[in-house]
């Protein structure tokens, strides 16, 4: 059974950082592809960032390059966002996902957790 277990989330600033940890458990290929996804009040669930387990690539929505750093422990099974100047426009719910074998979709995601900027 894939378990995904967010933490890391609360209240900042404008200008602030938080860092996400999500733990993994469960999953049986070598390779996967991990994401974190947001979604705000009011808004579609939207992609944030995402990374490869095979070779380390990642990808960033364009609001979150240059801020935003995906990175994973896989000795650990841990992926991890990092968030820096973050600002209002960041606030919602940040999920964790995983793709197995980066296919065609992510199909387990974790409970999700509240991150709230404040201006």
């Amino acid at each position: 059974q894939v378990r995904l277990v967010e933490s890391g989330g609360g209240s900042v600033q404008a200008g602030g950082s938080v860092r996400l940890s999500c733990a993994v458990s469960g999953l049986t290929y070598r390779y996967n592809c991990m994401g974190w996804f947001r979604q705000a009040p009011g808004s579609e669930r939207e992609g944030v960032a995402a990374i490869s387990s095979r070779d380390g690539t990642t990808w960033y929505v364009d609001s979150a390059k240059g801020r935003f750093t995906i990175s994973q422990d896989n000795a650990k099974s841990m992926v991890y966002l990092q968030m820096n100047s973050l600002k209002p426009e960041d606030t919602g719910t940040y999920y964790c996902a995983a793709n197995p074998r980066c296919g065609n979709q992510f199909e387990y995601w974790g409970q999700g957790i509240l991150v709230t900027v404040s201006s």
